[in-house]
C-alpha cells in the first residue's frame, strides 16, 4: 500500500513539474513574440538592426513618410484649474504627418494637426552625437509665432524604440522672456515608435518649485489605421 502510494505521489508531481514547464515555455513565447514581431517588421522596412540608435529611430518613423495618423491623448496630468482656459488638446482631432522626407537619414518633418490648428510642426535632424527635436510653430499667415523653434537634443544613445530630448539653453531663454512660460524651463520631449503599432509624443517636466504637481502629456497614434491627409500645415 505504501510502496503504491509513494508512486501515485512520484507520478502526481512529475505531471504537475511537466505542466510549470510547458506554462513557463508559454510565458516566454508570449514575452518574445512582441520582439519578434517588431524586429521583423524593422527587417520588413529595410532597418538595419547594427544601425546607430538614433539612425535606426529616424528609419523606423521614415518607413511611415507621405502617411498620416489619428491620435489619442492617454497622459494629460495634472488636471487644468477650473479657473484655467480649456485645454487646446482636448476634444480635438490629433492627426500626425510624416511629410517633409526629402533627406530622411538626415531630418523629418512631421506636422502635428489640432482640430483646425495647422500651426505644429515637429522637426528631427539628426546631429552629429544624436537627433534634435525642434517645434516649429507658424501664425495662420506663415509667419513664424513668437514662440517657435523651441526644443532639445538627446542626451544620451537612446533606443530605437524612444528618444528624449531636454530642453535647451536657446529654448530656456526663449521660454524665459515669455510670461506665464517660466515652468518650461525643464521640459523633456519623447517620441516613441514601435513600428506597425504605434508612435507616441511625450512632455514631462519634474515635480520642482516651478512644478509642484509635475506634467506628463502624451499622444500616441494608431500606426495600423492611416487616415486622409491633412491640409498643408501653416508655413509651408
Amino acid at each position: 500500500m505504501n510502496t503504491t502510494f509513494k508512486l501515485l505521489s512520484v507520478a502526481a508531481l512529475a505531471v504537475a513539474l511537466s505542466a510549470c514547464i510547458r506554462i513557463s515555455d508559454s510565458d516566454d513565447d508570449g514575452l518574445n513574440s512582441g520582439a519578434a514581431a517588431e524586429a521583423d517588421a524593422a527587417a520588413e522596412a529595410g532597418i538595419d538592426g547594427d544601425a546607430a540608435p538614433a539612425d535606426a529611430f529616424l528609419a523606423r518613423l521614415a518607413q511611415y513618410c507621405g502617411q498620416a495618423f489619428e491620435g489619442r491623448i492617454v497622459a494629460n496630468t495634472p488636471a487644468p484649474a477650473a479657473d484655467a482656459p480649456p485645454d487646446p488638446f482636448e476634444g480635438k482631432a490629433l492627426v500626425m504627418h510624416v511629410r517633409g522626407c526629402d533627406d530622411p537619414t538626415a531630418e523629418l518633418r512631421v506636422p502635428f494637426h489640432v482640430g483646425d490648428n495647422h500651426s505644429r510642426t515637429w522637426i528631427l535632424t539628426r546631429t552629429e552625437s544624436g537627433l534634435r527635436l525642434k517645434h516649429d510653430h507658424r501664425l495662420e499667415d506663415g509667419s513664424d509665432d513668437p514662440v517657435t523653434m523651441y526644443g532639445g537634443d538627446t542626451a544620451t544613445p537612446g533606443t530605437a524604440q524612444r528618444q528624449e530630448f531636454p530642453v535647451d539653453q536657446h529654448s530656456i531663454d526663449l521660454f524665459n522672456a515669455r510670461d506665464g512660460l517660466s515652468r518650461s524651463i525643464t521640459n523633456v520631449w519623447a517620441m516613441e515608435i514601435e513600428p506597425g503599432q504605434r508612435f507616441v509624443y511625450e512632455l514631462a517636466r519634474p515635480q520642482d518649485e516651478l512644478n509642484p504637481e509635475g506634467r506628463l502629456f502624451q499622444v500616441e497614434f494608431d500606426l495600423t489605421k492611416p487616415v486622409d491627409l491633412p491640409p498643408t500645415p501653416w508655413g509651408y
